[in-house]
């Protein structure tokens, strides 16, 4: 149920934003993050966004990305600025209703996925 949308290429320096979708949930409940996964890596929490709008983010996407969520369209969001090429990966969304505070960015906090979106910077 949760579905993202809005990958894409970019030049280094340039600016994506990536949403993600979920039909199912209500938003009051749920803690949701981004996450990537570049080729041969592992994945790795980027930027995190809980229920009443506390935020987390990885010290890679400090200063350049910001996640944001409208409740009304139970729609997730990530802007992407001053991109670089190590931030080319496959972008997830993902959800959870339990996560502890201070593991937001934790990829074993989660147990709800969307299917992913590329991101490719070049």
């Amino acid at each position: 149920q949760l579905v993202e949308s809005g990958g894409g290429s970019v030049q280094a320096g340039g600016s994506l934003s990536v949403s993600c979708t979920d039909s199912r949930r209500t938003y009051s409940t749920y803690c949701m993050a981004w996450l990537r996964q570049a080729p041969g890596k592992e994945r790795e929490g980027v930027a995190a966004i809980d229920s009443r709008g506390g935020t987390a983010y990885a010290d890679s996407a400090t200063g350049r990305f910001t996640i944001s969520q409208d409740n009304a369209k139970n729609t997730l969001y990530l802007q992407m600025n001053s991109l670089k090429p190590e931030d080319t990966a496959m972008y997830y969304c993902a959800a959870d209703y339990w996560v502890v505070y201070g593991r937001r960015l934790v990829v074993l906090e989660y147990n709800y996925w969307g299917q992913g979106t590329q991101v490719t910077v070049s």
